[in-house]
């Protein structure tokens, strides 16, 4: 299944994936901004458009069940957002929900999610993410700068895009990243040089006093209330990492020594000489400002709307895995993200249900990223085979009327077995499978209401007569 664009609404691809099989998920969906994106025309996005406006059609009722069952206080939360802002956002986020439960369950449990916003929606989502992912996995709120200034005359500008960065467990994997010093920093403390490069000095101690540490050259740190602090990575570096577990304190400051990497103060104290060439950077932060948008004049430019920087995948793809993982996105648009996994030696799967999008994609993948060609595009959806297919027969039957208690799934009346049928919870025709877990037990009555029908359908009929039979008024003397 890597390397393979789908061409297809992403719940119902998602649908079809096994459990836990994804390492990485990025996605950048559209923000309910109430605009109409559409791409300029010369460019290879030309004629393509998307619908940034939503409805309670874009929510497929098919597969509401879930939802409703399994997370109900988000189903209430939601509920509450027609009367907090409005019908349409409300549709949003059940939208966005019902695809985010999906991407938990295929999400690997060492994996993470990235989920690219604005401010539109974001504190929405954010309580979303909470709710299925467990607020505990939250590591970080990214904000990135995707414009430059910009000159919005009754307000600050708005500059700014939200990546919400969660993790599926503890057990998560995660590479630090760095950025470059900036040139004032380097300018301020790197003021000195030699033929190895920009230095600067730094200490070999560290507070606390440790009585084992013995003196060197004439020096020793406890006269201050001070203890060696040895570069361990240097140190690493010079040995080849296969004695330094070995060395003794005085053999590691005699080797650094000995290679250059310490002078002495006028008063004999050791100072260590750590050059601008052989650190890694500064430690990433969640703040972004070093990563410009796609400029109208770089190579990268598809045309494509709200097309994401190249340089922006990558730090995410580094960070969140490894070499041959696989890496996930659900609104692919115009391949930056199979790009750039491809170019970080990853597998990739990108879904986009619009035409224009695959066919951009498809040359983007082909053209740009200049390393390859060997990947599936397809229009159907995959099949799971983590899961066993059960025809229905007594025993399936049988199972079910135990777990719910001889009760109708939708009524709640209790039959006997004979007069319950077994249904498919999310109909055949909308994706759903043979498989226990897609079964149900309905009562005759329910099941001829429903028919190739959501749940939701049905639920939505139970209401509608319950408050009915509510209101009927009986007249006795």
């Amino acid at each position: 299944m890597t390397n393979t664009l789908y061409s297809n609404d992403n719940l119902f691809v998602l649908k079809g994936m096994n459990s836990e099989s994804v390492n990485l998920v990025y996605l950048d969906p559209p923000f309910n901004s109430k605009r109409m994106y559409s791409a300029p025309i010369g460019s290879r996005a030309a004629g393509t458009s998307f619908k940034d406006m939503w409805s309670w059609q874009d929510v497929n009722e098919a597969y509401l069940d879930k939802l409703i069952d399994d997370y109900p206080l988000l189903t209430d939360f939601i509920k509450s957002i027609q009367a907090a802002h409005s019908k349409a956002m409300m549709a949003y986020v059940t939208y966005m929900t019902q695809r985010l439960i999906e991407l938990h369950r295929v999400l690997k449990n060492t994996g993470a999610i990235y989920l690219h916003c604005d401010s539109t929606a974001s504190h929405y989502l954010k309580i979303v993410l909470d709710q299925i992912f467990g607020k505990e996995n939250f590591r970080n709120e990214i904000v990135w700068r995707r414009t430059f200034a910009h000159n919005d005359p009754k307000q600050f500008g708005r500059n700014k895009d939200n990546i919400f960065f969660y993790v599926k467990s503890k057990a998560h994997r995660f590479n630090r990243i760095y950025t470059e010093y900036s040139d004032d920093y380097k300018k301020a403390y790197f003021n000195k040089s030699d033929d190895r490069g920009a230095y600067q000095l730094v200490t070999l101690t560290g507070p606390g006093t440790n009585f084992q540490d013995g003196q060197w050259r004439g020096y020793h740190p406890a006269d201050g209330g001070r203890s060696w602090s040895i570069p361990k990575r240097i140190v690493r570096e010079l040995t080849g990492g296969q004695h330094e577990g070995r060395m003794t304190k005085k053999e590691k400051l005699d080797l650094l020594y000995e290679h250059g990497y310490i002078v002495f103060s006028k008063k004999g104290v050791p100072r260590f000489k750590s050059y601008l060439c052989e650190l890694p950077g500064v430690p990433g932060q969640e703040i972004w400002v070093d990563i410009n948008p796609v400029s109208a004049h770089s190579k990268e430019r598809t045309g494509y709307p709200t097309q994401k920087p190249l340089k922006l995948l990558h730090r995410i793809i580094k960070a969140s895995s490894n070499e041959g993982d696989i890496v996930l996105d659900p609104f692919c648009g115009c391949a930056t993200t199979c790009v750039a996994a491809q170019q970080l030696n990853r597998q990739w799967i990108g879904i986009d249900i619009e035409t224009r999008a695959a066919e951009i994609l498809i040359q983007r993948l082909s053209d740009d990223a200049g390393i390859f060609k060997d990947f599936i595009h397809r229009a159907d959806i995959p099949n799971r085979t983590d899961i066993k297919t059960e025809s229905i027969d007594q025993a399936v039957k049988q199972r079910l009327y135990h777990e719910q208690d001889g009760k109708c799934h939708a009524c709640a009346t209790v039959f006997e077995i004979q007069h319950l049928e077994v249904d498919h919870i999310v109909p055949k025709s909308k994706g759903g499978g043979d498989y226990y877990e897609n079964y149900q037990l309905l009562c005759s009555h329910c099941n001829r209401v429903k028919g190739d029908r959501p749940m939701e359908y049905l639920r939505t009929k139970i209401k509608s007569r319950q408050a009915a039979l509510s209101q009927h008024i009986t007249f006795g003397e």
